[in-house]
């Protein structure tokens, strides 16, 4: 994926990060400013997303956009596999980046002259005014937006701490559960991830036979940061990352609550099975060292 040392660029392996007991870790995100500081007013048509279909964590920008309908949020998408230069975009075309013109993300950090240090990630929220990264934390982007700009409020004062705890949780053992799965190096440490990934499952299911969403029946930001690891569950992570006890599709109240959401207006464009396919089971040494993507499953979200 490549990685950046004072605003240069360096080709090399920066993102399975494994302990010594073979657990994998994720890095953490450093580039935290807000929308709403001095420098960064909540202006509409002021700000822009560099995003890949592929990676659930951009796919919370996305979410956060259609359901709030900031149309004025302009968006470039990296191809959907990257290279020894990280996510990339073509010259012209649907992967192209109409902005800045750049050929690869490392390129948009490298624009900032903050002579950046770090992993190469997305989602990036990028200010046009002052040509500066405001974010790289799909968790500060999603509730930024949603403070700053007007639309439905997914994080409620009467539920903020009830979204805390499962955004916490959910975090955890879910969305990046399935990463400690399928990156993990050891039998044990696969072994734990995954059965924390279905605990956590086997829990929101039991919660949805009596509440609608994750909060009752309010919509929140609880259920964003959960939808883009169930839309990527039965096509990516039941069979790549060998999370595979159960599928979302097998769930009695779980299937139907991610079909609802997938129903609401504009959700549906977010979501990409296709690519999900294509990225997860991409040619990896050790995943999938062939490179050879199934044709199934089918996936009915209608």
């Amino acid at each position: 994926m490549g990685y950046m040392v004072d605003g240069i660029y360096h080709v090399g392996d920066d993102v399975t990060q494994t302990l010594p007991n073979g657990e994998w870790e994720r890095s953490r995100s450093t580039v935290r400013h807000r929308i709403g500081d001095q420098d960064f007013p909540a202006e509409a048509s002021r700000y822009h997303l560099f995003v890949a279909w592929n990676c659930p964590w951009a796919h919370r920008a996305l979410l956060i956009r259609a359901i709030m309908g900031l149309d004025d949020i302009t968006v470039s998408y990296a191809r959907p596999n990257r290279n020894d230069q990280g996510w990339i975009f073509d010259a012209e075309g649907a992967y192209s980046d109409a902005l800045l013109g750049a050929r690869a993300v490392h390129e948009v950090y490298s624009a900032d002259p903050m002579q950046y240090t770090g992993r190469l990630t997305v989602p990036v929220l990028w200010d046009k005014v002052r040509g500066r990264i405001v974010s790289n934390e799909s968790a500060d982007i999603i509730r930024m937006l949603n403070a700053a700009f007007d639309g439905p409020d997914l994080y409620p004062s009467a539920h903020q701490g009830q979204i805390d705890d499962w955004n916490t949780l959910i975090y955890d053992t879910v969305n990046n559960g399935v990463y400690r799965a399928g990156f993990a190096a050891a039998q044990e440490p696969y072994e734990k991830a995954a059965h924390q990934v279905f605990e956590t499952l086997d829990k929101i299911d039991a919660h949805l036979g009596e509440h609608e969403y994750l909060c009752g029946d309010q919509f929140t930001e609880a259920d964003l940061r959960l939808f883009p690891t169930l839309a990527r569950f039965d096509v990516a992570y039941h069979y790549a990352f060998r999370c595979n006890l159960r599928k979302i599709s097998d769930y009695a109240h779980l299937w139907p609550y991610a079909k609802r959401i997938y129903a609401m207006p504009g959700v549906a464009q977010t979501v990409r099975l296709d690519i999900y396919k294509r990225g997860y089971f991409s040619a990896s040494e050790k995943r999938n060292p062939l490179g050879i993507i199934p044709i199934g499953p089918t996936v009915d979200w209608s």
